[in-house]
């Protein structure tokens, strides 16, 4: 914490569990506020995920289609998944984008970390960027029912900008390598491992 964000800064004095079953784990902290009042905090601990942003050689993007329950609806997204424990956030985007999509990438970039709910979750989201895909088969988790799906740019700054896009992760990625096609963002590729 930087002294000139201490007036800002709430302290934590204690902490409780409030539930911790499967993929939640939602805790409470009490906290000292800047003027040294106390109040509490309730937040999801989340172990972090990660998001590719994965280009064909002809430009198009690869996506996937998916219900999400708390929505009621199928949302197009970057893929994505959950880190496992003591897994790097490119190990991840690696397994993630051939489990989803069954594409295996030969260069990566790393994009930039989000919180995409810092008000009630811990959640980081690492984007990735893969490039010099080659097919293959999904390898998608029992339960797990995706679509892959083939986008242009231009379909989804479209679908972007009539409101047809709504997962921010997805949202950033678009705007993150819009910005690095404009030459307005650097990015170092590497071999895949």
């Amino acid at each position: 914490m930087a002294a000139a964000d201490a007036h800002l800064t709430e302290t934590a004095t204690g902490k409780s569990e409030v539930l911790h079953d499967g993929f939640l784990h939602l805790v409470r902290d009490e906290v000292r506020l800047p003027d040294g009042h106390l109040a509490s905090r309730e937040y999801i601990q989340h172990g972090g995920a990660v998001a590719v942003v994965a280009l064909l050689d002809d430009g198009r993007l690869v996506l996937v289609r998916q219900h999400r329950y708390p929505l009621g609806r199928v949302l197009l997204e970057l893929p994505a998944g959950k880190l496992d424990p003591g897994e790097t956030t490119l190990a991840c985007a690696q397994r993630e984008l051939l489990e989803e999509t069954g594409y295996v990438a030969s260069e990566w970039a790393f994009g930039l970390e989000i919180h995409n709910a810092a008000a009630y979750s811990s959640e980081s989201i690492w984007i990735w960027l893969a490039r010099g895909l080659k097919p293959g088969r999904q390898q998608l988790d029992a339960g797990e029912f995706v679509e892959v799906v083939l986008r242009s740019e231009a379909e989804l700054d479209s679908l972007c900008a009539s409101g047809q896009l709504p997962d921010v992760k997805t949202v950033v990625g678009l705007h993150l390598l819009q910005r690095w096609r404009a030459g307005a963002r650097e990015l170092h590729w590497q071999p895949a491992a």
